[in-house]
């Protein structure tokens, strides 16, 4: 991203977050491993109201420029009145997505209801290539087929799809296949989360700071051939990208000493996967610069994956919080501790603000997942 656009980015992010996810239940039939959200199957006293929510949705449509509200949970459709919430958001002029849990409330019959409210936007979770590695982490068995039922369903009625796979040990081998099916389904943007230590996703192992940076030159050459690719948490992948883009090697994988998961799974997507040009550009966003995340319960947060509470929209409103929160503000200025604020790469990655807080305590503390920071601290002990 050109110097002068990524100010421009970032500077718009300093009076209005780009996304709003509003975690409208903790309600969810699934009991996933790796689940944020630690969801329940029935939900929790305290969730907001319908006018509380409607309240909510004003505030958001009356910042400038508007931002995008994304219906997430647990289940978004737990909620009895989604479809009000929903219509009434659109209705005031707000861009508007869900992310509901493939469930039997996931119905073509209650899918058609969003699309003729207007909602266009739809993000379902795949977290493997087979039954085996994504049932297992969802918890129900035969979960694998319904959601390649869901997605070919959803692709077929016009929604543009994004799916979210979350990245850990134990299925990152099987990246290159994902991607495979995904563009055999016709799903065009795929947004991959690196799992952070948190809800159940404490008990689930993250992918050491190599392998993040193998999955993060994958998933370029990914990008590169025609697919939208996004990361959670994972904001490093802008510098690789930027990397790649600077050095423009015919062989990353020896100019950047890569290992042999980038290897294998680079090897394995060149051999099924269309070789498209193109070059997939990605938002200077990250936890609380461009992004605000809403608990079911109203407390307001830099991301779901940061548990820190920056106030409550029962008391205040959300455009207040996200302008005025000195955490907040401290994050967009790129104001961080460590080597995370010494980098090139501040403005453009930042770090994982929820990783370095789940590891250390300290939100503005180096991301443990970037090589560059391990690096360094190498360098640093060795010359002492």
């Amino acid at each position: 991203m050109k110097e002068r656009t990524l100010e421009r980015t970032l500077a718009r992010y300093d009076v209005a977050p780009h996304l709003v996810f509003w975690e409208t239940t903790k309600a969810c039939s699934l009991a996933c491993r790796h689940c944020r959200a630690s969801a329940q199957e029935t939900a929790l006293p305290g969730e907001l109201t319908t006018q509380e929510g409607r309240t909510m949705i004003d505030d958001i449509a009356s910042m400038t420029p508007r931002p995008i509200i994304v219906f997430t949970g647990g289940d978004c459709f737990e909620r009895g009145d989604l479809f009000e919430l929903v219509e009434h958001a659109i209705g005031v002029g707000l861009r508007v997505g869900v992310a509901p849990s493939v469930t039997e409330r996931l119905t073509r019959e209650t899918m058609s209801r969003l699309y003729e409210a207007g909602v266009r936007s739809v993000s379902i979770s795949l977290d493997g290539s087979t039954p085996a590695s994504h049932d297992t982490l969802r918890g129900i068995p035969g979960h694998f087929e319904k959601t390649l039922e869901a997605l070919a369903m959803l692709v077929e009625m016009g929604f543009r799809i994004q799916v979210n796979t979350t990245v850990m040990r134990r299925n990152a081998h099987e990246l290159a296949d994902v991607a495979h099916l995904l563009e055999n389904l016709g799903v065009g943007i795929w947004e991959v989360f690196f799992l952070v230590g948190v809800g159940r996703g404490a008990d689930v192992d993250e992918v050491s700071a190599e392998d993040a940076e193998d999955i993060g030159h994958f998933l370029v050459d990914v990008a590169n051939r025609g697919m939208t690719v996004r990361t959670v948490e994972a904001p490093f992948f802008r510098r690789v990208q930027a990397e790649r883009l600077a050095a423009a090697v015919d062989d990353p994988a020896v100019h950047f000493g890569l290992g042999s998961l980038y290897r294998d799974l680079s090897g394995s997507l060149g051999e099924r996967f269309p070789d498209r040009a193109g070059h997939s550009a990605t938002l200077a966003t990250g936890d609380g610069r461009g992004i605000v995340f809403v608990g079911y319960d109203g407390e307001v947060h830099a991301s779901g994956f940061l548990p820190v509470s920056l106030g409550n929209v029962r008391e205040v409103g959300l455009g207040e919080i996200y302008t005025t929160s000195d955490l907040l503000t401290t994050l967009r200025a790129g104001a961080l501790t460590g080597w995370c604020g010494q980098c090139d790469y501040v403005r453009l990655c930042g770090g994982s603000r929820a990783r370095a807080y789940a590891r250390t305590g300290d939100v503005l503390a180096d991301d443990p997942a970037c090589v560059r920071t391990r690096r360094t601290r190498r360098i640093q002990l060795a010359a002492r």
